[in-house]
């Protein structure tokens, strides 16, 4: 399928959102108080592990506490992929086709658990901060575990923003985020986060 590479798993790094510049790690924790959604828009560029970029793509990311999450594309062409709390599902209106798994380990190790249990920061991830470049303040997450689908993320914050996102899946692919729009605990419009297949379209998975 098209654009779904590590799709889930950056929708849910996008929750690590709006910082400041003080110190990405202390203003983590003090950003986590409260924080129960978060609804934006994002462009991301796709590389292999050559460098070369592989796909561009954009859309809308909304996220709701503790494990509900729809990453939308919107260009070049329409996929959905919506976590509703026990399922991941994708699904792409031009194949006529939507896949689902039961959501488990990998959107458990997330950053997303960890905003609402920061406790579970250090012992899930090594945390580092990884200073300034191309005008953003900088974070490293690496992950502990070997099922967390991906093996280094980066997060570039400015003024109270998730501005950026890079993240190393484990064939070396990169993936390259760029966010804006951010609306901080907002209330979402029933619906959000279900997804039903339409009549006539293919369900892959139990």
């Amino acid at each position: 399928m098209k654009f779904i590479v590590s799709a889930a798993l950056a929708a849910l790094l996008v929750a690590v959102a709006s910082v400041a510049n003080a110190g990405a790690r202390e203003d983590l924790a003090a950003f986590a108080i409260g924080l129960r959604g978060l609804d934006g828009q994002f462009s991301q560029d796709v590389f292999d592990p050559q460098g070369r970029r592989k796909e561009s793509s954009s859309g809308r990311v909304a996220l709701s506490a503790p494990h509900l999450f729809r990453w939308e594309y919107r260009q070049p062409y329409v996929q959905l992929v919506l976590a509703d709390g026990k399922t991941v599902w994708v699904y792409d209106p031009d194949l006529k086709q939507a896949s689902r798994r039961p959501q488990g380990a990998e959107e458990a190790s997330s950053p997303l658990a960890v905003l609402l249990d920061p406790a579970r920061l250090d012992r899930d991830f090594i945390v580092k901060e990884a200073g300034d470049a191309d005008g953003l303040s900088w974070l490293s997450i690496q992950p502990r575990s070997a099922e967390a689908g991906f093996r280094s993320a980066r997060l570039g914050f400015l003024r109270n923003q998730l501005l950026r996102m890079e993240y190393e899946d484990a064939l070396g692919q990169r993936t390259e985020i760029r966010f804006s729009g951010w609306k901080r605990n907002p209330a979402f419009a029933a619906g959000t986060f279900v997804f039903t297949p339409p009549a006539g379209v293919d369900v892959i998975g139990g």
